[in-house]
């Protein structure tokens, strides 16, 4: 029992600090680059901001990457911090996860090791735009904003669905949250199918709802983690306080 308490906490802690730390860098990268809208804006502009940017930019992007890479550690520990280890439909969702958590990074590095040499071409003078959008599509909407969220969304279901039985709130919540964030799906298609039903809110309100409901899992595993870990250490009290009693009691 104290291996699965401590895997609560640890899993715990390490959810709420992905969650902490992508939400900080991602702020400063909304703030200086203004993403995510800045994605559906034509290529020169896009490019002409990014090389405005310099460096700063590339390394704001690649603290995005890896905070965001985080997340997977926490992911593939929660089979052991919720009991279920050999549960197959979680384990199965667990790959689900850790893979989509690496595609979204590959969709989020590209910013480091493709875009910089695009927009240098473009500052200096070289049409790229053909170049820029079939990264874009490639890495950006089909890996990173496609496959990135929609396994997400296949994790977050799954996780919420087990964990209805003991905590039916943050099991309802993740249900909520999944579908909310399964809806900028999208403004995602519309960037290959013209026409296709966007909600614009879709985006800010179904990372934000998925993303609280991340901080919440990893606080509900935390609390549970140090209130077992508490009542263990009271029943070990318990039980100390009675071999000594019956110690003196002992001729």
């Amino acid at each position: 029992m104290t291996i699965l308490h401590s895997a609560q906490r640890s899993t715990g802690i390490l959810f709420l600090v992905a969650v902490a730390a992508f939400t900080v860098s991602s702020s400063v990268l909304a703030a200086t680059f203004d993403w995510p809208d800045i994605l559906r804006e034509p290529a020169p502009y896009v490019l002409e901001r990014f090389h405005e940017g310099g460096t700063t930019l590339i390394v704001t992007w690649f603290a995005v990457a890896w905070t965001y890479a985080l997340l997977a550690v926490p992911v593939l520990l929660l089979p052991a911090a919720l009991g279920r280890e050999t549960d197959p439909v979680l384990r199965a969702a667990t790959a689900i996860g850790a893979a989509s958590v690496l595609l979204s990074l590959i969709g989020f590095l590209r910013w480091v090791f493709v875009v910089p040499p695009l927009a240098a071409a473009w500052a200096g003078g070289t049409g790229t735009e053909a170049a820029w959008t079939a990264q874009h599509q490639f890495g950006g909407a089909l890996l990173g904003e496609h496959l990135g969220q929609v396994l997400a969304v296949v994790w977050s279901v799954t996780v919420s669905v087990i964990v209805l039985r003991d905590h039916r709130a943050l099991g309802v919540a993740g249900l909520i949250a999944s579908t909310l964030y399964l809806l900028n799906q999208g403004d995602v298609l519309a960037t290959a199918i013209p026409g296709f039903p966007v909600w614009d809110a879709a985006g800010p309100v179904g990372s934000t709802a998925w993303g609280l409901w991340i901080a919440a899992l990893g606080a509900v595993l935390l609390a549970r983690g140090r209130k077992k870990r508490e009542t263990a250490a009271r029943a070990v009290s318990r039980e100390g306080s009675s071999q000594a009693a019956t110690a003196i009691g002992t001729p």
